[in-house]
C-alpha cells in the first residue's frame, strides 16, 4: 500500500488492518480502502476547537467566551474553566462551535431484573394482528405487579409504511420518530369520542392474529379505521421543524414511493422549493402523518407512566442505523454516507460476514455539526423511556463500512471519536435520568469495554458468549457487575432452540453455513459445556432434560452479580424459533413470529411464574 493512500486513510480514520475474533491480524485489500476513501472525499480539516469535553476537563483553547445554555457568558482566558453539564457555545477569535460538557460517569444502576420483549410479538385479546402500545402497557403493568424493575422493548422507531411495510424494527425509516404501526386504535381519543355504531364499524376492521404477522394487512386495517374516525389533525404551522420534515417525507412517499433516491430530482432534498410546494399540495396528508406521531407519543407516554414505581422502568432499543432510502436518509443526507452500508466482518457465527444495508453517519460531518445529529437521535429515544440500549455500541468507536457493490467480507473499519460519541450519549442519559446499556457482543476491542465501564454504561453479558480464556462457560460469580445479563438476544437462538440445535438446522437448510457438519459438532460441544457448567453449580443433575435445563439457566443468570438480569418470554415457554436470523431477509420469517400465548398466557405460564419467584428472591 503506497504512502499517500495510508496517509489519507489515517486522516479519515479508515483501517488498513484489524484484529478478528481469533486475535489474528487481517489486512484490508487496498482496493477496499480506496473505495471507502472515494466515498469520504477530501480529508477533514483539523477542528480548531473542541466540541465535546468531559466535565472538569480544562483544554487550552485561547481567549474567548462560552455562552451557557441559560445565556450566561463565561469568559475564557487560555484553558476552559469549570463549566456545568449541558450544550453550550464556545467562541474563540473568529472561530465558534457548540460545546457539549459531558458527565465523567453515570450513576450506578441499582440491582434488579426485568423482561426483554419484542413488541410486535405481544398480543392481547383486543390486539389488531400485531403487538401495540396498549399490549406493551399491559405487560408493563403485569411486570410491575411482579416487582420487576425494568422492561426492555424492541425498537419503536418509525418504519416505512408504504406497501410493502418494512418488517425489521432494526432498519427503520427514522430513529427520531415512532412507529404508528403499533398504535392501539381503540385507545385513541377519536375512537372514544365516536358513537357506538361507528365504534362497532371500526372494531369490525380488526384483523385476526395468524401464525405469521401480516404487516401489510395490519396497516391496511388501521388506516381504514383512521379514515372512519374524525381525526383531530394538527396545524402545520405549529409543528416542530423536524416533525414537519418527517411528516412531509411520509406524505411524499405515499405518492412517489418509499425511497427518496428514486423521487423526482426536485424532491430529493428537504430544503428545496419543490418540497415546499409538495408540502402545501399534500397538507392534509402531512398533517395526518404528524397526527400519527403525536398519538404514538401519547400512547408511549402512557406506557412510561405505567412503569412509574419500577426501579428502572421502560428501556428502549436503539437500532444501529436507518434505511438509506427512508426519512432520516432524506433529512440527514448531508451527514450520512448514503452509498455505503455497514455490517460485520466474517466471524464464527456468520462466516460470510453481515451486511445490514444501513448507511453510516460520517465522522467528519458529525464533528462539523458538533454531534447534534447524534444528540437529537438519542434525545428523541429517551423522551419516551427510562433507559436506552444501544445496539452494536461499538459503532460509537468504529463501524464496518462496505463499499458499493461489495460483499460484507470486502469492507473495513472506519473510526469515530469514541470519547466524544460516548460523551454525548452520557450527557443525554444524565439529563433524562436514564440507564444506558451498550450491546458489546462480537469482535469488540478491549478499549471499548473499558471506556463503557469508565462511563458507567452497562455491558451485555449473554450466557452463550460468556467464556474464560480457555473458552469454557464462565461461572456465575465471574460475570461482571456492571452489565445486563441474559440468556440470549433477538439475533440468537432461544434457550430451547439452542439446546435442540435448531440454529444449526435452519442455517444448514438455508445454505448459510460453509461446513454444517463442523457446526453441528461445535453446537453439541457448546451444549455439553453449558450443561457441565450448570452441573458444576449444582443447578442440574445427570442427563438433564430441556425442561430442567431452561429453568436452571434462569437460576444461573439470577445468581450473577450483574446489575440487571433480563429474561425473554420465549425462552421460558419453550419457543424453538429465534425472532431474527442474521444473514436472511425473506428466507426466514424474521420479525413476523408472534408469541404463541397472549401476554396474560405468557405471564401466567408455570415456567414464567417459577422464574419470577427466582428473580424476586434475587
Amino acid at each position: 500500500m503506497d504512502d499517500r493512500l495510508a496517509e489519507l486513510a489515517a486522516a479519515h480514520g479508515v483501517a488498513l488492518e484489524y484484529e478478528n475474533g481469533e486475535r489474528e491480524t487481517v489486512r484490508i485489500d487496498p482496493a477496499v480502502v480506496r473505495a471507502i476513501l472515494d466515498e469520504l472525499g477530501d480529508p477533514p480539516a483539523r477542528a480548531a476547537l473542541p466540541s465535546v469535553v468531559k466535565q472538569g476537563a480544562h483544554p487550552e483553547v485561547g481567549r474567548g467566551e462560552v455562552v451557557l445554555e441559560d445565556g450566561t457568558v463565561v469568559p475564557v482566558d487560555g484553558a476552559l474553566p469549570d463549566l456545568p453539564l449541558g450544550w453550550h457555545h464556545l467562541r474563540v477569535g473568529g472561530a465558534e462551535t457548540s460545546l457539549a460538557v459531558t458527565p465523567t460517569r453515570l450513576p450506578e444502576v441499582p440491582r434488579g431484573w426485568g423482561w426483554m420483549v419484542q413488541l410486535y410479538a405481544l398480543h392481547t385479546p383486543g390486539s389488531w394482528g400485531i403487538g401495540d402500545y396498549r399490549d406493551l402497557r399491559h405487560l408493563v403493568n403485569r411486570a410491575k405487579a411482579d416487582d420487576a424493575h425494568a422492561v426492555l422493548v424492541s425498537p419503536v422507531a418509525a418504519g416505512a409504511l408504504t406497501k410493502p411495510v418494512r418488517k425489521s424494527p432494526y432498519s427503520p425509516s427514522s430513529r427520531r420518530f415512532l412507529n404508528p404501526l403499533h398504535l392501539a386504535v381503540t385507545d385513541l381519543p377519536e375512537f372514544a369520542a365516536a358513537d357506538a355504531p361507528l365504534r362497532a364499524r371500526v372494531e369490525a376492521l380488526r384483523p385476526e392474529l395468524g401464525d405469521r404477522i401480516d404487516h401489510d394487512g395490519v396497516w391496511a386495517a388501521k388506516t381504514a379505521a383512521f379514515d372512519l374516525l374524525d381525526l383531530d389533525l394538527p396545524d402545520l404551522a405549529a409543528l416542530d421543524p423536524a416533525l414537519l420534515d418527517f411528516a412531509t417525507f411520509s406524505a411524499i412517499a405515499e405518492r412517489h414511493g418509499p425511497d427518496w433516491r428514486t423521487w423526482p430530482a426536485g424532491l430529493r432534498h428537504p430544503g428545496s422549493p419543490e418540497v415546499a410546494t409538495a408540502r402545501a399540495d399534500l397538507a392534509d396528508r402531512v398533517a395526518f402523518h404528524a397526527w400519527l406521531q403525536q398519538r404514538s407519543g401519547q400512547q408511549l407516554d402512557r406506557v412510561r407512566e405505567s412503569a412509574r414505581g419500577m426501579r428502572t422502568g421502560v428501556i428502549h432499543d436503539l437500532p444501529v442505523g436507518v434505511d438509506p432510502g427512508g426519512a432520516d436518509g432524506w433529512s440527514l443526507q448531508d451527514v450520512l454516507a448514503s452509498r455505503v452500508t455497514v455490517g460485520a466482518p466474517p466471524d464464527a457465527f456468520s462466516p460470510l460476514g453481515q451486511d445490514w444495508v444501513l448507511p453510516p453517519m460520517r465522522p467528519d460531518k458529525l464533528v462539523e455539526q458538533g454531534y447534534r445529529p447524534l444528540r437529537d437521535m438519542i434525545r428523541a429515544v429517551l423522551s419516551h423511556g427510562d433507559g436506552i440500549r444501544v445496539d452494536h455500541v461499538m459503532g460509537l468507536w468504529r463501524l464496518w463500512w462496505i463499499p458499493p457493490g461489495e460483499g460484507p467480507e470486502r469492507g473495513t473499519y472506519v473510526h469515530y471519536d469514541g470519547e466524544a460519541m460516548l460523551g454525548v450519549l452520557a450527557l443525554e442519559a444524565h439529563r433524562a435520568n436514564a440507564v444506558v446499556i451498550g450491546e458489546d457482543l462480537g469482535t469488540v476491542p478491549e478499549y471499548v469495554t473499558e471506556d463503557l465501564q469508565d462511563r458507567g454504561v452497562l455491558s451485555c453479558a449473554v450466557a452463550w458468549f460468556q467464556r474464560d480464556r480457555d473458552n469454557r462457560p464462565l461461572p456465575s460469580d465471574r460475570y461482571p457487575r456492571q452489565a445486563a445479563a441474559s440468556i440470549s438476544t433477538h439475533d440468537l437462538p432461544t434457550a430451547s432452540g439452542f439446546l435442540a440445535g435448531e440454529h444449526v438446522r435452519v442455517r444448514t437448510e438455508l445454505g448459510l453455513l460453509k461446513d454444517p457438519a463442523a457446526e453441528r459438532v461445535t453446537a453439541e460441544a457448546e451444549r455439553a459445556a453449558i450443561i457441565g457448567m450448570l452441573a458444576a453449580e449444582g443447578l442440574v443433575g445427570p442427563d438433564p432434560t430441556v425442561d430442567e435445563i431452561v429453568p436452571a439457566l434462569h437460576r444461573f443468570i439470577a445468581r450473577t452479580p450483574c446489575a440487571l438480569v433480563f429474561a425473554a418470554p420465549q425462552d421460558l415457554i419453550g419457543e424453538l424459533r429465534q425472532p431474527n436470523l442474521p444473514g436472511t431477509v425473506d428466507q426466514y420469517p424474521n420479525w413476523r413470529l408472534p408469541l404463541p400465548l397472549d401476554v396474560d398466557g405468557v405471564l401466567d405460564h408455570p415456567a414464567v411464574r417459577a422464574a419470577v419467584e427466582v428473580f424476586r428472591a434475587r
